[in-house]
């Protein structure tokens, strides 16, 4: 039987719980993808106008990469304080971060007003997004994870996941709506603002939805049962951090593996296509970015689907198929949009998005699984946020090199192909975890062991 700590939500807590994290994860996705989509448009031109606009171009895209590299840091931070403190508040944190940065780029002076300031203060307010980012995905998943019960708990989790193609469809409809409706004149001087303001009444709906649920009761049971523990034995756990390094670091390395071809994948088919659909394939950007964005719709709505089939069959056939079949997919793909026709285009992008949500969608769930409670936020935030700096960080830069390289699409289906290889291998390594209750298994694992060898006396010897 339940106990009260433990007992699953009513339908529509859960729902609303799910909604919460959703929105969050949504938010910061846009405002993510926005400064991708702003570094390509305007901020060669008004950070670094002193550069030629080619170089213009790499300087602002070189902002855009430090995001990735403070994820890390980020799921550091956030992923110690949130198996100390609770998810929720962590979340309520990275929300304000992430939204209060997105909203101060629209407020920022340019280079021809404050000079080399505007790139410095633009690349802080970047940094800013990535350490949010860091700390969010893991927080929002894990909300989710630990207020539902196995029996659907992939369906569920999943629904934080499809945070990222919302993300990328909300932040591209609006700036394809700006550029439909004032000239490209006003949108380079002032219309480029808007996007970035709009986060902030975006954030305020989501801060309101995340104060509305309540903490994880997994955590809460687990964060009990340590104060019990202290009361009674005089110690303390140490670190999370050391914790999931002694006791999981083979789970991390699975994560990390896991999230390779799942990570390289997504930046392929999404960003570098805009790249390759333009320059190799002689399709206007216009039409590759219609293809993303329908594609894109598509993502959302299966990601969802995957997750419930992950609860049929498991965590690991649905992420082993996604993987295989990205791989297999990657030679068609290209010569699809070799096609130069927006139907082929379109096919290639859909069908490689609906394999990377394979990946993707039982991605929270499994790896929420593999971590005890009082380490969960961590080693789950750990294993993918060290993947996006090695995997989806470099993707575009390693897959436009190969094809400068080369002049063949060959190199970069290998790449993936490799990717591919490498997920496969640390899936099958990898025990199926779909029917494990999390309660369960933070009272057998962790607890014990982080209680044991991974304590202090408070009192001397």
């Amino acid at each position: 039987m339940a106990s009260a700590a433990t007992a699953p939500p009513t339908p529509g807590n859960l729902k609303r719980i799910v909604a919460a994290s959703l929105i969050g994860t949504t938010i910061e996705w846009y405002d993510f993808f926005l400064y991708g989509s702003a570094a390509a448009l305007v901020f060669n031109k008004l950070f670094f106008p002193d550069s030629d606009p080619l170089v213009g171009t790499l300087l602002s895209f070189l902002t855009y990469a430090v995001g990735f590299a403070a994820r890390p840091l980020g799921a550091l931070v956030f992923g110690h304080y949130g198996d100390r403190l609770g998810r929720k508040k962590l979340l309520v944190v990275s929300l304000l971060m992430m939204g209060g940065a997105t909203f101060a780029i629209g407020l920022l002076p340019t280079h021809a007003t404050v000079g080399t300031a505007a790139p410095v203060l633009l690349t802080v307010l970047r940094l800013v997004q990535g350490f949010a980012l860091g700390g969010e995905w893991g927080g929002a998943v894990l909300l989710v994870s630990e207020h539902g019960d196995a029996r659907r708990r992939g369906f569920w989790a999943s629904w934080p996941q499809t945070g990222a193609p919302a993300g990328q469809l909300l932040a591209t409809g609006v700036l394809s709506a700006l550029t439909a409706l004032i000239s490209d004149a006003a949108f380079t001087n002032w219309g480029w603002r808007i996007p970035f303001l709009l986060s902030g009444v975006l954030v305020l709906v989501g801060l309101w939805i995340r104060l509305s649920v309540d903490e994880s009761p997994v955590f809460k049971e687990a964060l009990a049962r340590a104060e019990a523990r202290k009361s009674v034995s005089d110690t303390v756990e140490k670190l999370p951090l050391v914790a999931v390094l002694r006791h999981h670091w083979r789970d991390v390395l699975v994560a990390i593996g896991a999230r390779m071809a799942e990570n390289i994948s997504y930046y392929v088919i999404t960003a570098f296509i805009l790249v390759y659909a333009t320059t190799s394939a002689g399709v206007s950007k216009q039409t590759a970015l219609n293809a993303v964005l329908i594609a894109s719709a598509v993502h959302f709505a299966v990601i969802p689907a995957w997750g419930a089939l992950s609860d049929r069959v498991g965590r690991r056939p649905v992420y082993l198929l996604g993987a295989a079949g990205i791989g297999l997919w990657m030679f068609p793909f290209f010569s699809l949009i070799d096609s130069s026709n927006f139907g082929g285009l379109l096919l290639a992008v859909t069908v490689g998005l609906v394999l990377h949500g394979a990946m993707y969608a039982p991605q929270a769930a499994f790896f929420s699984e593999m971590f005890a409670t009082r380490m969960r936020y961590s080693g789950a935030s750990i294993g993918a946020q060290f993947a996006s700096v090695a995997a989806g960080a470099p993707a575009p830069l390693i897959a436009t090199a190969l094809l400068s390289a080369y002049g063949s699409s060959t190199p970069i289906s290998l790449y993936v192909i490799a990717a591919a290889l490498l997920t496969l291998i640390a899936v099958g390594l990898a025990k199926e975890t779909r029917h494990r209750d999390l309660s369960d298994l933070d009272a057998v694992g962790s607890d014990d062991a982080v209680r044991s060898d991974d304590s202090v006396k408070l009192h001397g010897a």
